[in-house]
């Protein structure tokens, strides 16, 4: 009994010891759980925020740290989530620890390197969130083992590999999200098999191949997105069948073909379906109307044809229809007046034809209506001026007509952008406009409105952009000033402001027009009649980049307060009726590149202070009355232009020797006396020269056949004497010649172009003799004066010349055999000296068969180009100038100057030029494979990834030479694929030089900005800033385009973004969803090389497209970094 009373006690005493020892054996788990975390905050590399730093800390409990919960039951972690910290690490091994845990998120961080093995053990996740990181390497395959998954958020990470087909047995998993990866392959089919998956997420990655079939019916999934990947084939035609409750089906941005099967249009439940981008053919099926539940519908670019089906009708919940860049042929049909919650309709470039129908009208939910570039015509239905919630409407480019209704604007409070440009309107501007307070920009130009400009624009406060040129508009007729100026100083954000070409409008600048907009970068309003003075307020627009008043009835004196306006790039205050001296705070323009005063009252001398402004390239003074002309005008090194013809300057002509680079010279009609300069053979660019009517003497100096490039000479009505040199015979370029009215005497040169010259170019001067056709006497000989002057030539002088030829042709044999191995001249030296040959205009019209259309090869902004073949078989290209628009002329100059001094294997070669007074042309070495724009952008071309980049590499390469190769450097300042043209062997040649401009001292010089939208650097197109650098970031914007196949004026980059943005973001882990797919279209092991050369391109795009113009590497830079991806790129090819 007592050994039973003892024993007793002793069992308690042992089970509590057990029970204690249990405890601190369960204990160390949230030790391991704490150990596992510490290991997590010694593997975050950067914390931002220091939150793991001032939190985590072994003070305090594991279940208080941020971002940690605790079961209540077993006091384990059961929830890790750092999502939003911007933790940069790695994931340790020690996680897996976390036996408990259910929720594991790391989202919105920068967590790299691979996913931990050790994680497979979390066998009680049910959630897992590690998008937005930069985790990399495959999908672990041990995600399958977790049979709890409901959720996988792997999203904008760098995942590499297949899909593994482990994760497509999860039984509970719902959503799965693997989106913005580089995941490769193709798509499991079995990942339908999933029973509760509700969403499939796997867009922009780069699966291929084309969609499954699907095996089962999935009635749970809700939701497939497919956008952006490599996906080719037809859609599957049961689609549809195996999953009735699709909700969204996203396929943009693939590259599936045939055509759109109706029974796509059995899924009833469709909510939203995006099909752009696509390479789909023939026409929308009419089984549309069936998907009653769709609120957005993208078939954006997918080649559609046909007409839209009055079946799209029956779409009552449509929110957003986008049609455009399709080959839609017909009108909009009638029954699209049903979808009233339609917010968007896009059917921008398309063929669609006909009346808009009056039930557009009914879109009272409609916020962006664009069907611009189209042909639509008739009346645009009232209606749709009274859609209060529009915010865009573009309806340009079109053929519509009639009236604008004249209550627009009260129902639109809503509307920031307003396009009708480029149709047939009539009508007044109504009053009611300027109700539609929001407005942003309003284009009406080029068409035929009418009546009073409203002053109740003035309204419109957040205006930028306002265009009303090209109409026939007219001012306030109770005003003696232009009221709607004064209006329109109320729009603080006016940026340009252009109403030229309205000849009604009569009236003065308000001093008002001082109030306009600090913003204001653009004034045009030439061929509007406006009288009175120019206000001397003019001088408060500071940020004023172009001032055009030219064509009007302008009096009184150029305000002083010009001066003020530092940016100013061109100046045209032309034909007016201003009087007075030129204001010398003229000379403060530092940036001044184009200034045009022609056709005034103005007198007095010309400023000496013009010289001082290096940045003149064209100045225009004839037709005033100034009285003298500065020596230093000849400080003008970079001029082109120089017409000062039609005033009373008098003295000696200046050193116009000086003057190297100009190409017109006018000094006709003044009162210059004193001989011609002899140096004036200085002027090797010099094309057009008029000395005429002035009282000149002296002799012609010989000096004037060194004009090698002269094409226009006029020397009439002076009193010249002496001889024509018969060495202006040399001026093989020379069309037009005139001498009459002199007082020159002897023999008419008859050699070189004055067989082409009439009676015309010589009368009136009494003494010269010639040709009988002439009508001049003939030349007196004396016989027997020459026989014996003959007889002492061949007795004293022949010996001498003969050997004189004898020694020089032992020197030449020497030295061509001594340089025979040295200097062996190139087949492309040789065709450069002989294809500078002079072409008429007639053999231009014969090669072109009269300019006929059928040899049209485009039409740009200051010309044509057609295609011809001259008599001796050589095809070429002629570019012809409208004469009619004087930056043509400018720019048919510029590009003759730069051509004739440059010479490259990748520069188009000009053959010759053809210029008189209304017609100029280059003649220019045909490219029979066309532009890269059409290689780019037309169906039947392709280039792959060598031939692009082959093509890159000789762009590179011409403007290596044009900016290090040549003296000085030439910018060429308009990069784009419509200059880049292509020969025969595929050699790609830069060619349109029209704006182009040699640098002289300084590297960069401001004009202003002529370059291509989305082309242009951003100094030059904001500030006029022109240098080397800027071409480098053209460069840079052509490679994007080049290997993405995306315009940087595509729709896409009209808001936020831009092409540089867009593909920056992208990089360096999903350059696949911004390259061209057509570029990875073939094996997997060839997408991969071709991917990587890509991302290497886009890359050096990139640098070469920064915006400071100080950190943008040079051309020599660009072309090595080329030449070594293109060895990279072989290399791997080979492997292959």
């Amino acid at each position: 009994m007592r050994n039973a009373c003892f024993i007793l006690p002793l069992v308690v005493v042992l089970l509590f010891r057990n029970f204690v020892t249990s405890l601190s054996v369960e204990s160390p788990n949230i030790t391991t759980d704490q150990l596992a975390l510490l290991a997590l905050k010694s593997h975050v590399t950067f914390d931002p925020h220091n939150l793991l730093e001032t939190n985590w800390s072994t003070a305090t409990s594991v279940c208080n740290w941020i971002g940690v919960t605790c079961g209540t039951r077993h006091l384990r972690v059961t929830v890790l989530d750092l999502s939003d910290m911007g933790l940069v690490g790695t994931i340790p091994p020690h996680l897996g620890n976390l036996s408990f845990l259910s929720r594991l998120i790391m989202r919105n961080n920068s967590f790299h390197g691979s996913l931990p093995n050790q994680l497979a053990n979390l066998h009680r996740l049910n959630f897992i969130n590690f998008n937005n990181n930069n985790i990399s390497g495959e999908i672990p395959s041990w995600f399958g083992s977790f049979t709890q998954l409901q959720y996988l958020y792997l999203y904008d990470n760098n995942f590499t590999g297949v899909i593994p087909s482990s994760l497509c047995f999860l039984p509970k998993l719902e959503i799965l999200t693997l989106d913005n990866n580089q995941i490769s392959g193709s798509i499991p089919p079995s990942i339908f098999n999933l029973s509760s998956l509700r969403v499939l997420d796997l867009s922009n990655n780069k699966l291929s191949d084309s969609i499954p079939s699907i095996p089962l019916n999935t009635s749970s999934l809700q939701f497939i997105d497919l956008t952006v990947n490599l996906l080719s084939g037809n859609l599957p035609p049961d689609l549809c069948n195996r999953f009735p409750n699709l909700q969204g089906l996203y396929l943009a941005g693939n590259l599936l073909t045939g055509k759109i099967p109706p029974s796509l249009f059995k899924c009833k439940e469709l909510i939203e379906l995006t099909l752009s981008y696509n390479h789909f053919d023939g026409s929308l099926p009419l089984e549309i109307g069936n998907l009653t539940m769709l609120r957005k519908l993208l078939l954006g670019e997918i080649n559609l044809k046909g007409q839209i089906p009055w079946q799209i009708g029956s779409l009552l919940k449509l929110e957003i229809l986008d049609c455009s860049k399709n080959n839609l042929e017909g009108p909009i049909p009638s029954s699209i007046g049903n979808l009233t919650l339609l917010k968007l309709l896009n059917f921008r470039s398309n063929r669609m034809s006909g009346t808009l129908p009056f039930q557009i009208g009914n879109l009272q939910n409609l916020e962006v209506l664009i069907l611009e570039n189209n042909s639509f015509t008739g009346f645009i239905p009232p209606s749709i001026f009274n859609i209060s919630t529009a915010t865009s409407i573009g309806l340009g480019f079109n053929r519509f007509s009639g009236q604008l209704p004249s209550t627009t604007g009260l129902g639109l409070p809503k509307l920031e952008e307003l396009h009708l440009a480029i149709n047939e309107l009539s009508g007044p501007i109504p009053i009611s406009i300027s109700n539609a307070s929001q407005l942003i920009n309003l284009q009406l130009l080029n068409n035929s409105f009418s009546g009073v400009i409203p002053d109740t624009l003035g309204n419109l406060r957040y205006l930028k952009l306002l265009d009303l040129s090209h109409n026939n508009l007219s001012s306030n007729p109770s005003s003696p000033e232009l009221s709607f100026l004064s209006s329109l100083t109320n729009c603080k954000e006016l940026n340009k402001l252009t109403f030229d070409g309205n000849p009604l409008i009569r009236g003065e600048l308000p001093a008002a027009v001082g109030n306009l907009s600090a913003s204001l970068t653009l004034f045009y309003a030439s061929l509007c009649n406006v009288k009175g003075s120019i206000p001397r307020e003019i001088g408060n627009l500071t940020r004023l980049l172009w001032l055009g008043l030219d064509h009007n009835d302008l009096t009184g004196k150029i305000p002083t307060t010009i001066g003020r306006l530092r940016d100013l790039q061109d100046v045209n205050l032309g034909n007016n009726r201003l009087e007075g001296s030129i204001p010398f705070e003229l000379c403060h323009l530092e940036k001044l590149a184009y200034l045009t005063l022609t056709g005034n009252k103005l007198s007095g001398p010309i400023p000496s202070c013009l010289g001082d402004v290096v940045s003149l390239r064209e100045l225009f003074l004839g037709s005033n009355n100034f009285t003298s002309i500065p020596s230093t005008l000849t400080r003008l090194d970079d001029i082109l232009f120089l017409e000062l013809s039609s005033n009373s300057l008098s003295g000696s002509l200046p050193d116009i020797g000086k003057l190297k680079t100009v190409t017109n010279l006018n000094l006709s009609d003044n009162q210059f006396s004193g001989s011609i300069p002899s140096n004036i053979g200085d002027l090797k660019d010099l094309t057009h020269l008029s000395l005429s009517g002035n009282v000149l003497q002296g002799s012609i100096p010989e000096s004037v056949s060194e004009l090698i490039s002269l094409e226009f000479l006029d020397l009439s009505r002076n009193n010249l004497s002496g001889t024509i040199p018969k060495s202006l015979e040399q001026l093989s370029y020379l069309k037009y010649f005139n001498v009459s009215f002199n007082r020159l005497e002897g023999e008419i040169p008859n050699g070189g172009s004055f067989g082409n010259y009439s009676i015309q170019s010589f009368m009136g001067n009494n003494a010269l003799c010639g040709s009988p056709r002439l009508q001049v006497p003939p030349c007196k000989t004396n016989p027997s004066r020459r026989s014996k002057m003959g007889t002492e030539l061949l007795k004293y002088i022949l010996p001498a010349i003969g050997s004189t030829i004898l020694i020089l042709a032992m020197v030449i044999i020497f030295l061509r055999s001594r340089n025979r191995k040295a200097e062996v001249p190139t087949e492309e030296n040789l065709l450069v000296l002989a294809e500078w040959r002079r072409i008429s205009y007639h053999e231009l019209d014969q090669a072109t068969d009269g300019f006929s259309e059928s040899n049209l090869l485009g039409v740009g902004s200051f010309g044509s180009v057609y295609q011809g073949t001259l008599s001796n078989g050589t095809s070429i290209a002629v570019k012809v100038f409208n004469v009619n628009v004087d930056r043509a002329l400018k720019s048919f100059d510029v590009e003759c100057e730069v051509l004739r001094s440059i010479h490259h294997r990748n520069l188009v070669k000009i053959i010759s030029s053809c210029s008189n007074i209304d017609f100029k042309a280059l003649v220019l070495e045909f490219m029979p494979n066309g532009s890269l724009e059409r290689w780019l952008y037309s169906h039947n071309f392709f280039l792959d990834v060598s031939q692009r980049l082959n093509v890159m590499i000789d762009i590179a390469l011409a403007l290596e030479y044009l900016h290090h190769g040549h003296t000085p450097p030439v910018v060429h300042c308009d990069l784009k694929p419509n200059n880049v043209l292509l020969d025969t062997d595929m050699i790609a040649h830069l060619g349109d030089f029209g704006i182009a401009k040699l640098l002289g001292e300084e590297d960069l010089i401001q004009t202003m900005t002529l370059g291509t939208i989305g082309y242009m650097s951003p100094e030059y197109g904001s500030e006029g800033i022109i240098s080397t650098e800027g071409d480098v970031y053209s460069f840079g914007i052509l490679l994007m385009e080049t290997f993405t196949r995306k315009k940087p004026t595509d729709e896409m980059f009209m808001e936020k973004t831009s092409l540089k943005c867009w593909v920056e973001e992208s990089l360096p882990y999903a350059v696949v969803h911004v390259v061209d797919t057509n570029l990875l279209n073939n094996g997997k092991s060839e997408s991969l090389a071709a991917n990587e050369c890509v991302l290497s391109i886009l890359q050096l795009a990139l640098k070469c497209s920064t915006e400071v113009p100080e950190k943008r590497i040079d051309m020599k830079e660009v072309v090595a970094r080329l030449k070594k991806i293109k060895v990279t790129f072989l290399q791997e090819v080979k492997k292959i």
